[in-house]
């Protein structure tokens, strides 16, 4: 799998997934323009990289601030010609009953912040150099859990799901143009994000290679969709039978959550 000379533009390349796919891009080829908000971090994987050989540029960016986006993108158009490739990663999640966020609104626009427009406003402002060129591909970063009806996570799934359609959208009016996108469902990835939820400790995970190695193949083979079987299975049932998918698939994740906890020594309330 080789990225020889392609231009790819990576968000949240400080840590876990986007640290990763960074490092391997940068093994196969790829020129790579690194965005993330923790400058210090970034720099360090840009240092990484370029010792071994690759090429790295860092763009520190906090994509919650559209200012701070528009900054970086003049600053990473006027500094590379061309553009291939533009994988949407940073992302942030909650964990949080509903009936526990009924006053924390701010907890869903700060999610759709970074992970629908942060996302969006970085598309859009590669969107004109992808029609100048010619071409152009977009890959987000989404979740298993948008692909079956999983509680507790409704702010993160709120946003992918926007994400989601406005990537369809993307690929309907400009795939004839050369650009389309494509959505990664990663299933439970141990990462930083992840391992700040202390229930999650005992949880079988993805290694975060190869979560890496997804975000690969969906720049290398630019399908629509890159998952697994489970998530596609989730997505036609959840299609077909709506109500029947959440009803009996909720004493599972329950149960799922007793034995985690119960791991952890806490008891169930």
């Amino acid at each position: 799998m080789s990225f020889n000379g392609k231009t790819i533009v990576l968000t949240g390349a400080s840590s876990g997934i986007g640290e990763e796919a960074a490092r391997q891009l940068a093994r196969r080829g790829a020129r790579l323009c690194l965005l993330a908000r923790r400058e210090e971090e970034l720099a360090r994987v840009q240092a990484d990289i370029l010792a071994d050989g690759g090429r790295a540029w860092i763009y520190p960016t906090d994509l919650t601030h559209p200012d701070s986006i528009d900054t970086a993108l003049d600053a990473l158009l006027a500094e590379h010609p061309r553009v291939d490739a533009l994988v949407n990663n940073a992302a942030h999640s909650i964990r949080r009953p509903i009936v526990d966020a009924l006053d924390r609104v701010h907890d869903y626009e700060r999610t759709m912040q970074l992970n629908y427009f942060g996302a969006l406003r970085m598309t859009m402002g590669l969107i004109p150099r992808f029609l100048a060129q010619g071409h152009g591909h977009v890959v987000n970063a989404s979740t298993l859990s948008a692909q079956v009806p999983i509680p507790l996570f409704s702010a993160y799934l709120a946003s992918k799901a926007a994400l989601e359609s406005y990537s369809r959208s993307l690929n309907a009016e400009l795939g004839h143009k050369g650009i389309r996108a494509t959505m990664v469902y990663f299933p439970m990835v141990r990462t930083p994000m992840s391992s700040r939820t202390s229930i999650y400790k005992h949880m079988r995970m993805m290694k975060v290679e190869d979560a890496a190695g997804w975000v690969l193949k969906a720049l290398r083979d630019q399908p629509a969709r890159v998952g697994s079987p489970l998530g596609t299975v989730g997505s036609l049932v959840l299609a077909a039978v709506p109500g029947p998918a959440v009803k009996y698939t909720q004493p599972f994740f329950r149960r799922m959550d007793r034995r985690l906890k119960a791991k952890l020594g806490k008891s169930w309330p």
